[in-house]
């Protein structure tokens, strides 16, 4: 551990906040990756968790009743390649759209209209992206996503207000604007629905979730008095608790883990 592990970086209602769900008789801790687990940078491929986070994530799923998930806007496969998770952490992808679970379970299969939508989603895309310098495509298994932090700051924002517009006008589609992103799905689902699955597989009796993005706002609402919700960085939050970037979320981890090795030794 750090030198840092006894939490002295972080605010002091949100340490208080991890002795309390680090006594849960059954604990899942369920983190975003992207501006949580790793920084931000501009291409996407190049996001990696921080060191110390994955080594603390990667010890509490080998304690006892504690289960590690990462829910995330990334398509399973992506994730799987950048943050290589250990076996025992569950994964759902696409906003709620992809899930694993364990072993054995079959891959997202879209019925032939949900083929036909996103084919229209990515084609509505791929336009904008050709008129729109800097800006790039992300395509996933049941969505499509703009991505402009590496256009400029005027091309940006017109790709932006044009993907809106667009998108809005496919019917069926669930479009969601994040940081530097627009994102669009034919699978109506969200990180709340992916906290309930996951809360429910496990017989969780609390949760911890950390988020940075607008999209995880919806993990956010469906936080009971007995979890724990923090937000990474500025910006509106349902969460009952705040720190500044990734890197202090290594301090998160890192606390929660002593704390949790302490109660389940």
């Amino acid at each position: 551990m750090s030198e840092n592990d006894d939490g002295a970086t972080l605010p002091e209602d949100l340490r208080h906040a991890l002795e309390r769900v680090a006594a849960a008789e059954r604990l899942l801790v369920a983190m975003d990756f992207d501006g949580t687990m790793a920084p931000l940078v501009d291409r996407a491929e190049d996001a990696r968790a921080l060191p110390r986070s994955a080594k603390a994530f990667a010890e509490l799923a080998a304690l006892p009743a504690t289960t590690t998930a990462l829910i995330s806007g990334r398509a399973l496969d992506t994730l799987r390649l950048l943050a290589s998770p250990g076996e025992k952490t569950l994964l759902i992808g696409s906003h709620g759209a992809e899930t694993w679970t364990g072993p054995g379970r079959k891959p997202l299969e879209l019925d032939p209209a949900a083929r036909e939508l996103l084919a229209e989603a990515t084609a509505v895309v791929e336009r904008i992206v050709e008129a729109h310098p800097g800006t790039h495509i992300e395509t996933k298994p049941a969505g499509v996503v703009l991505h402009t932090r590496t256009a400029e700051p005027d091309v940006a924002a017109a790709a932006t207000e044009t993907a809106l517009r667009e998108l809005n006008e496919v019917d069926g589609l669930s479009v969601t604007e994040g940081k530097k992103v627009v994102e669009s799905s034919v699978v109506h689902s969200d990180k709340g629905r992916g906290i309930e699955t996951l809360r429910s597989l496990t017989g969780a009796t609390a949760v911890l979730f950390a988020g940075d993005d607008v999209t995880d706002e919806h993990a956010m609402a469906v936080l009971g008095p007995e979890d724990v919700g923090v937000k990474i960085g500025p910006g509106e939050s349902r969460a009952g608790y705040r720190v500044e970037s990734p890197e202090q979320v290594q301090d998160l981890l890192e606390t929660l883990l002593k704390l949790r090795t302490t109660v389940t030794r």
